[in-house]
């Protein structure tokens, strides 16, 4: 498998491209502003586009997308509840198929309510429900709860060195492991929903207090 964390433009956006090199087949994730990165990664591999996929609907992650569509012939597809116009709806677990690869779908609400991360050998692409450190912004009422739940029953549960790539370059690092993170992210060490809401309606006293960026 090639996995390959890409900057794009936006607010330190990540872009991924995922690929069976044996099969010769890839796929893009969150193309945002700078969808000419993929098209010259693209044709330098060789290799044919068969999907380009949103973690969400916010145009910080879908804007490429339809450059990339209309170049390669290939489907847009974001989670079904999505009201983004897109070609494929995609459903909690479901898996694409990408030569021998299986990218699995996995629905996170909190974020936004069409959230998803998408898990590859080895590897979760978590979008803006996990950030190296931090979690994505949500509101203080609903979307926080199923946020909270999005991160302990879907992500915590996969095995600890799993490798973790954000949607966003807003850590100490680009990448990390359901490990670090388990152990070192303030939002995941909270002990209870109360708490990692108040520490949402506080990150930036908390921020400041503790010297992050």
């Amino acid at each position: 498998m090639i996995l390959e964390q890409i900057s794009t433009a936006g607010d330190r956006n990540f872009g991924y491209l995922i690929a069976d090199p044996d099969a010769k087949v890839c796929a893009v994730v969150d193309p945002s502003g700078a969808p000419q990165k993929f098209v010259e990664r693209i044709r330098a591999l060789d290799f044919r586009l068969q999907w380009i996929i949103c973690t969400h609907h916010h145009s910080d992650h879908t804007s490429g997308a339809r450059e990339l569509k209309l170049l390669f012939d290939a489907p847009v597809a974001l989670h079904r509840s999505a009201q983004t116009p897109h070609d494929v709806s995609l459903d909690d677990g479901q898996e694409l198929e990408l030569g021998k690869l299986r990218v699995r779908v996995i629905h996170t609400p909190g974020h936004t309510p069409d959230s998803i991360c998408l898990s590859v050998p080895g590897a979760v692409l978590t979008g803006d429900t996990l950030f190296v450190g931090k979690v994505g912004g949500t509101d203080f009422g609903e979307g926080a709860r199923r946020q909270y739940h999005s991160l302990h029953e879907k992500l915590l549960v996969l095995p600890e060195d799993t490798k973790v790539y954000p949607g966003h370059d807003v850590g100490i690092r680009p990448v990390s492991t359901i490990r670090e993170e388990r152990a070192q992210n303030p939002f995941l060490l909270r002990p209870d929903f109360e708490s990692f809401v108040d520490l949402k309606r506080n990150w930036l006293a908390y921020k400041a207090q503790h010297g992050i960026q």
